[in-house]
C-alpha cells in the first residue's frame, strides 16, 4: 500500500506540472489579450483598443487554439489531483487548494461563455485575476504537499507580510482593471500622468468593475489616470512592505530561497512597470510585467503558507 509520504510525492509532482500549466495559460492570455487590444500596435496609439471599434480579433487561430488546448488539460488535470487528494482519506491542507482551484477553473470556464465581447469589463477584470489565482493555488499544492516549513516568524513580521500581500492583490486588481477599460492611454507618463498625482473625484467611479467601455481612454481621461496613480501607489507599498518581508526571510535557513525569489522579482517587476510605459506600452514588455505579477504572487503566497505551516 502506498504511504503517506509517496502519496504527497505523487499530488506534488503533479501539481507542479498544474503550475507550468497555468503558467502558461496566463503567458497566453496576456499576449492574446494585450496584442488583441492593440498594446504595440504600428499606429500605436491611434490602433489601441481595436477590438471596441468591431475589429477582428488578430489571433483566431494557432494562438487561441493552443491556449483553449492547455487551458482544458488544466482543467482535467485540476480534477485528477482534486481526486487523489480526496482518496483513499483527505489531506489538509492540500485538498482544500485542490477543491479551491477547482472552483476557479469552473469559474472561469462559465467567465469564457461571455468574454467575447470586449466591452464588458468584468469578463477580462476576472480572467486577469483568475489566471494569476491558478498559478498561485497550484503552487500552494506543491508548498503544502512538501516538506514541513521551518520555525515561525514573529507575529510582526507576519503583519508586514500580510500588509505587503493585501497591496500586492491591490497592485494586481488595479491593473486587471487598466487592461480591462483599456486605460492604458491615459497615462503615457511616469512617475506622475502629466502633473497629476492624485485622482480627482471624478476618476472613482472607474473602480466599478461592471461597467461598459465602448472607446479606449484618451489621455487625462479622470477615471484612467485614478487607476494608472492607484495601481502605482499600492506598488509602492507593496515594494516597500515585500521587500521587508523578503529581506526578513532571508535570516531563516528554510525560508531563504523564497525570500531571495521575492526580492529579485520585486526588483524585476518594478523595473518592467516602468519601462513599460516609458516604451509607450511595448506589447512584450506588458507581457512580462504580467507574467512576473504572477510569479511574484506565488512566491509570497509560498512564504505566507510556509509560515503559516510552521
Amino acid at each position: 500500500m502506498e504511504s503517506h509520504s509517496e502519496r504527497l510525492k505523487r499530488i506534488r509532482k503533479l501539481a507542479l506540472l498544474l503550475t507550468v500549466l497555468s503558467f502558461m495559460v496566463v503567458l497566453i492570455s496576456a499576449y492574446i489579450r494585450l496584442n488583441g487590444a492593440g498594446l504595440g500596435c504600428a499606429a500605436w496609439p491611434e490602433c489601441y483598443g481595436q477590438l471596441l471599434a468591431g475589429s477582428p480579433h488578430p489571433h483566431t487561430g494557432a494562438v487561441r487554439i493552443l491556449h483553449r488546448l492547455v487551458a482544458s488539460v488544466s482543467l482535467l488535470l485540476g480534477f485528477y489531483i482534486a481526486w487523489q487528494c480526496q482518496r483513499p482519506s483527505s489531506i489538509q491542507p492540500v485538498t482544500g487548494y485542490a477543491a479551491s482551484i477547482l472552483a476557479l477553473m469552473l469559474l472561469l470556464t462559465f467567465v469564457g461563455l461571455f468574454s467575447s465581447d470586449p466591452h464588458r469589463v468584468w469578463t477580462s477584470f476576472l480572467n486577469i485575476l483568475g489566471g494569476l489565482g491558478l498559478v498561485s493555488l497550484s503552487w500552494l499544492i506543491v508548498v503544502a504537499a512538501g516538506p514541513a516549513a521551518s520555525r515561525p516568524m514573529p507575529p510582526h513580521h507576519d503583519s508586514v507580510l500580510r500588509g505587503g500581500l493585501v497591496a500586492l492583490v491591490l497592485t494586481i486588481a488595479l491593473g486587471a482593471l487598466i487592461g480591462a477599460r483599456f486605460a492604458a492611454t491615459a497615462c503615457m507618463s511616469t512617475p506622475s500622468c502629466a502633473g497629476v498625482w492624485w485622482p480627482v473625484a471624478e476618476g472613482w467611479g472607474a473602480l466599478n468593475p461592471f461597467a461598459r467601455v465602448n472607446a479606449p481612454a484618451v489621455a487625462g481621461d479622470a477615471g484612467g489616470v485614478a487607476l494608472h496613480l492607484l495601481h502605482r501607489y499600492c506598488a509602492a507599498a507593496a515594494a516597500l512592505l515585500l521587500g521587508i518581508a523578503g529581506a526578513r526571510a532571508l535570516r531563516d535557513a528554510g525560508t531563504r530561497v523564497v525570500g531571495r525569489w521575492i526580492l529579485a522579482l520585486l526588483a524585476v517587476e518594478v523595473v518592467l512597470g516602468s519601462l513599460t510605459v516609458a516604451s509607450g506600452f511595448s506589447l512584450w514588455l506588458g507581457v512580462a510585467h504580467s507574467v512576473t505579477a504572477a510569479l511574484l504572487l506565488a512566491a509570497v503566497l509560498d512564504l505566507s503558507a510556509t509560515r503559516r505551516a510552521a
